[in-house]
């Protein structure tokens, strides 16, 4: 049986759950005419009136004035956790493709080395980077500073970041990711979910403690359960249902999506009238939170 949908009934069933933003700007638009302020990213002074240069939400610290865009490259800032794929292994350093302005740099000097050794890296080190990590390898690193020109420099001395196998990966507007002090999540469903700050989410069957001697660097190829695969399955729609309504995303907003689905088919869930009814039941519980 083939499901013959109009494009447009999509759209009007997410323009039900737009929510009214009292701060929400357009480019040119007034933010205020008191001198006062100062002017953040995304203002400007003409006739002595603060104006938005892009289209998105006033943010107010103090007497300083911003405007975040709805929709921009992501900007790292230091201790994000990001996901990204190796494109190209230099002299000491990989290439890494992280979705912001500028392609991201891992040294050599900050990746653990096989067993956990802490020692000086030496030429038979430098000869050995393609064993670790290699072009089209997939990561999960943290910003470990912001060069000058606003590339990222990454660290993955810690064992639970490293080389990513056997999930799924869905990219998302960096803006939708939540800051929270951990972005790893093991869910009580059997999954384990990465929320990158730079809008990629990484999802995977939860796996065994035995990254201890590795480095992060040995995949397990093993083949995954189907019961499994219809738990990441299930998450990843329940992912791209929440961002299509534009709500942020972290590990109880994830959860309750999850659960709200539950009463349909894994692939029944990116159906509008489906999506819409999974993200009506999810909102309350999270704002009986509070979040």
């Amino acid at each position: 049986m083939v499901d013959i949908r109009v494009v447009g009934a999509r759209d009007r069933q997410k323009q039900e759950f737009t929510e009214e933003i009292s701060n929400l700007v357009c480019p040119g638009d007034v933010i205020t005419t008191d001198t006062g302020f100062m002017r953040g990213h995304g203002t400007y002074m003409e006739d002595e009136k603060l104006h938005a240069s892009v289209a998105g939400v006033v943010e107010r610290v103090n007497k300083l004035i911003c405007v975040k865009p709805l929709k921009t490259r992501y900007n790292g800032e230091v201790g994000d956790v990001v996901i990204g794929r190796i494109i190209e292994v230099g002299q000491k350093r990989w290439k890494v493709d992280t979705r912001s302005k500028l392609d991201s740099i891992l040294m050599l000097s900050s990746v653990n080395l096989p067993g956990g050794e802490l020692r000086r890296r030496s030429e038979e080190d430098e000869k050995m980077m393609r064993n670790y990590l290699k072009e089209g390898d997939l990561i999960s690193a943290e910003v470990q500073s912001v060069f000058s020109d606003g590339a990222l420099s990454l660290h993955t001395r810690s064992l639970k970041y490293g080389k990513l196998a056997q999930g799924t990966i869905i990219q998302v507007s960096p803006s939708l990711i939540k800051r929270r002090k951990t972005h790893f999540h093991t869910l009580p469903c059997g999954a384990t979910i990465i929320l990158g700050n730079n809008g990629s989410v990484w999802i995977s069957a939860t796996m065994n403690e035995e990254t201890e001697q590795t480095g992060g660097y040995e995949q397990d190829l093993e083949p995954v359960s189907k019961g499994d695969r219809e738990v990441i399955a299930r998450l990843r729609n329940c992912v791209i249902a929440l961002s299509e309504h534009q709500m942020m995303l972290y590990d109880t907003s994830v959860l309750y999506s999850y659960e709200e689905s539950l009463r349909f088919n894994v692939k029944d869930i990116l159906k509008p009238e489906i999506m819409t009814e999974i993200i009506e039941n999810t909102q309350p519980r999270l704002e009986s939170l509070g979040t």
